[in-house]
């Protein structure tokens, strides 16, 4: 199966058996490039959908420190993104898994954003999060895109105007990634009391998947956003698995994998409609 069809078959699967799809993120080569491959194979082992794996930035100014500290490791280990081109072709060889690059337009642009994309299509992914490129100012990642088929997953947020909400979800693509809380990234105590409007507001305007993300780390968490999107996004709660056993990798995989089957426990077998 090509780029073009993991992520949409895989939502178009999910929504004909009624599945909430569970979305991981990790800091790719945290805290090194043999531990994070490993580690990328424990979670798609054991239930993550779609894999986001964050591209190590000096300065990931919507990260919180969790994620910034996981980007820094991986830098002080010799990351490139060489690196994390070659990490996902090796994850390639073991799974088709849809896999979404959370990156920083510098990142891109410095590259070339055609060299960029390429290198993005031919090591095995699938989209790219790029978290400060507004749909406005993305015409030539776009069309790069388009020519390459990656899906480019732009962000909303509770401070999004709704008459902007049309405006991004035209210029996207694959799905749509909601932040449920204002703010950086990093594991929160709650789930934002009117997540269900804001997403029902946000499908009053696409058709487009929806996933939410930011600071979910409970079961109970899992479960109560798995009833109104179609994916659920964990990131901090797992880079803390890594950052809470630094120096022990088994210890690294079987925390992650634990944590997984935990918070996965909160996907329902079937979506409340």
């Amino acid at each position: 199966m090509g780029n073009t069809d993991r992520i949409d078959h895989l939502f178009a699967q999910a929504k004909a058996n009624g599945k909430t799809l569970f979305v991981g993120y990790i800091c790719a080569c945290d805290p090194d490039f043999d531990t994070s491959l490993q580690a990328c194979k424990v979670l798609l082992e054991n239930g993550v959908d779609l894999l986001e794996l964050g591209v190590p930035f000096s300065d990931p100014l919507a990260d919180g420190l969790t994620n910034q500290l996981a980007a820094q490791r991986a830098l002080e280990a010799g990351c490139t993104q060489d690196m994390v081109f070659a990490l996902v072709r090796e994850i390639r060889k073991f799974s088709e898994v849809p896999i979404v690059f959370y990156t920083y337009y510098n990142l891109i642009f410095s590259q070339g954003i055609d060299a960029y994309v390429e290198k993005s299509k031919s090591a095995g992914v699938d989209g790219l999060l790029t978290l400060d490129l507004p749909p406005e100012e993305a015409g030539e990642l776009l069309q790069s895109c388009a020519e390459h088929d990656l899906k480019n997953i732009f962000i909303l947020a509770p401070t999004t105007p709704e008459h902007r909400i049309p405006l991004v979800a035209k210029h996207a693509s694959g799905f749509l990634y909601y932040v449920s809380r204002e703010g950086v990234t990093g594991v929160r105590g709650d789930i934002a009391s009117d997540l269900k409007e804001k997403v029902s507001l946000i499908r009053e305007h696409t058709d487009l998947p929806v996933v939410v993300g930011f600071g979910i780390s409970s079961p109970a968490q899992v479960s109560e956003v798995a009833e109104v999107a179609d994916g659920v996004v964990v990131g901090s709660a797992l880079v803390n698995c890594i950052s809470e056993n630094l120096g022990d990798a088994p210890a690294i995989l079987n925390s992650l994998k634990d944590r997984v089957l935990n918070l996965s426990s909160g996907l329902a077998p079937t979506k409340v409609s």
